[in-house]
């Protein structure tokens, strides 16, 4: 079920951006063709799988989950455009190919991040029949917050400031809840947004609505670090090819994380303690959360 769901909804979510990125007048063709080879060429896709799963789960229709879907998708993308920079953790692989800067030249590469960071708020702020201007205008603030000072962006920057350093688990956690956690939590948020009308209009009972936001944030803070920490998991046990970037990069540039921190095998029962608390938290969800779960299970397992 699950495989179906993340086939689906990635088939649907990459449509949707060629159709966008088609539509865009390349002013400057070199750089349309940095903007494209960053964002359309591979990746799990699971931010945008959250905000079409959380959105659809409480009601949303999935035609207005799109633009939001790729916003944030746009957002992810330019992110690791610029962590491959030389400036950054100067990466040469990335999703198994070239990185933007190896492929065109670093210029190109700072500029097509940037494009595709306008590109998402353009995305995200186009009218949706059936939700409000306050309901989007949240939704362009949620994301704002996410990528930013309060978000990805100061994740990134501790974490630069953490490499040859050590640091306790408190610190490295405050890390990641903004490097990593900051964007799928803002995914899950979006979806939540774009479903809060339709919760209101079926007049669903306000405390419910409530107390299942609050246990969707839970589960999103949860496997935000879950995420994070399979990540770092796999750049000690992975192979390569299969991750789609340089194994052992991470202990070569000597970063911060959590095998390096707490030892392989306390990690990964770390891991496990993450995943049972984020199904514990959607244990209390009055909705249909087979798929969230089965996500769930999926985060701690994958193998890239």
């Amino acid at each position: 079920m699950l495989t179906d769901k993340l086939q689906a909804y990635r088939q649907r979510h990459s449509d949707f951006l060629q159709i966008q990125l088609t539509a865009i007048d390349p002013v400057c063709p070199r750089l349309h063709d940095a903007m494209r080879y960053a964002v359309l060429l591979g990746g799990k896709r699971v931010r945008p799988f959250l905000v079409y799963a959380v959105g659809e789960m409480l009601g949303a229709e999935a035609k207005n989950l799109d633009g939001a879907a790729a916003a944030i998708e746009c957002i992810h993308a330019y992110s690791l455009v610029h962590d491959d920079l030389p400036a950054m953790d100067d990466d040469d692989l990335r999703r198994g190919q070239a990185t933007c800067h190896k492929a065109f030249d670093e210029a190109t590469a700072i500029l097509a991040g940037d494009a595709l960071q306008s590109l998402a708020f353009e995305l995200i702020s186009r009218p949706l029949a059936g939700v409000s201007a306050v309901v989007q205008l949240n939704m362009v603030r949620t994301l704002a917050q996410a990528a930013g000072a309060q978000g990805m962006c100061a994740g990134q920057s501790l974490d630069l400031q953490a490499t040859n350093r050590h640091v306790d688990l408190d610190t490295l956690e405050r890390i990641h809840h903004y490097k990593t956690g900051a964007l799928i939590e803002a995914a899950v948020e979006l979806g939540l947004l774009l479903a809060s009308e339709v919760a209101t209009n079926a007049r669903a009972d306000q405390q419910s609505w409530l107390e299942t936001s609050h246990h969707l944030r839970q589960w999103a803070r949860l496997i935000g670090l879950a995420f994070q920490v399979q990540d770092d998991i796999l750049d000690v046990i992975g192979d390569t090819q299969v991750l789609g970037k340089q194994q052992g990069a991470d202990a070569e540039q000597q970063k911060s994380t959590y095998p390096a921190l707490m030892g392989l095998a306390s990690a990964q029962g770390y891991l496990t303690e993450l995943a049972q608390k984020a199904l514990h938290a959607l244990d209390a969800i009055p909705y249909n959360t087979e798929v969230l779960a089965a996500f769930t299970h999926y985060l701690i397992t994958r193998d890239r």
